[in-house]
């Protein structure tokens, strides 16, 4: 059972529309991590260190909250390396196919009111229920 933490949440929700809010201020651009993990591939160009930057922040997040707080993150990720790869292949391919992941689509295009976000959203939204379904009550997780 997931632990119910509304000050957190809050809080990283106000963090993740803060660096949205600030990326597109800054830079012009949509915070949206498939495209900007994607763009770290060559050929290189002059946002190059901001995309490092920022997936950088992504990735010790969780040590600068442990160190700050005291208390280790936990994350729990399935030891079945199967199922890994084919989600992440699955992951991968919706979102070159969808022209965008959750945080592009779901906290910056909902934002704007961008139809095809509202699309997308709703879209992966619907999969990800019934793959949590279908996971817990077809298959046995």
């Amino acid at each position: 059972m997931t632990e119910f933490t509304p000050i957190a949440s809050l809080a990283g929700g106000a963090l993740i529309g803060l660096a949205a809010v600030l990326l597109l201020a800054l830079e012009g651009r949509i915070a949206g991590i498939s495209g900007i993990a994607s763009r770290l591939l060559p050929p290189v160009d002059s946002r190059f260190a901001s995309r490092l930057a920022f997936v950088a922040g992504l990735v010790l997040a969780p040590f600068l909250v442990a160190a700050a707080t005291g208390e280790p993150v936990s994350q729990t990720v399935s030891s079945n390396l199967p199922l890994l790869a084919v989600a992440g292949l699955l992951v991968g391919f919706g979102a070159v196919y969808g022209g965008g992941c959750t945080s592009g689509h779901g906290v910056c295009g909902l934002s704007r009111l961008s139809q095809r976000s509202i699309v997308a959203t709703v879209t992966f939204m619907l999969t990800a229920f019934v793959t949590v379904f279908v996971v817990r009550h077809v298959i046995g997780g």
